[in-house]
């Protein structure tokens, strides 16, 4: 039973689960997380940070990556940076939507919603589309 992952969606689910770990050997590991975004999350996460990147707001000519950075740092993410090898410079590195759970990314969209909104970016997508 090495290896196993379940998904609480039922009852049932968290029944199958429960046996598991009663079954399980002496010393197993159990480890209970959030699920990570889904797809439509990260889709319409990057569908929104190409139309703020393409509405340029406040004059900020920023790549989508860096749009990113700086909404994730808004949100208390915190970031590493490293030395560039060309010395132009740090650069920041870290910032993995991919492991946020799926409550702190519609806290992203959320604030990239409002951000563009109040600087009136027009989006491609149609309010709700991903949800």
């Amino acid at each position: 039973m090495s290896g196993q992952t379940f998904i609480l969606h039922e009852p049932k689910h968290r029944d199958f689960a429960k046996h598991c770990i009663d079954k399980a050997p002496e010393k197993a590991v159990v480890t209970i997380r959030e699920a990570t975004r889904n797809n439509e999350q990260n889709a319409r996460m990057w569908a929104m940070l190409s139309d703020v990147s393409r509405a340029k707001p406040e004059g900020r000519q920023w790549t989508t990556e860096v749009w990113k950075a700086a909404f994730m740092h808004s949100l208390g993410h915190q970031c590493q940076f490293g030395d560039g090898l060309d010395g132009s410079g740090p650069f920041p590195v870290g910032f993995r939507t991919s492991r946020l759970n799926v409550r702190a990314m519609a806290d992203l969209i959320t604030v990239i919603a409002e951000y563009g909104d109040r600087l009136g970016v027009v989006w491609s997508e149609p309010e709700g589309a991903y949800q």
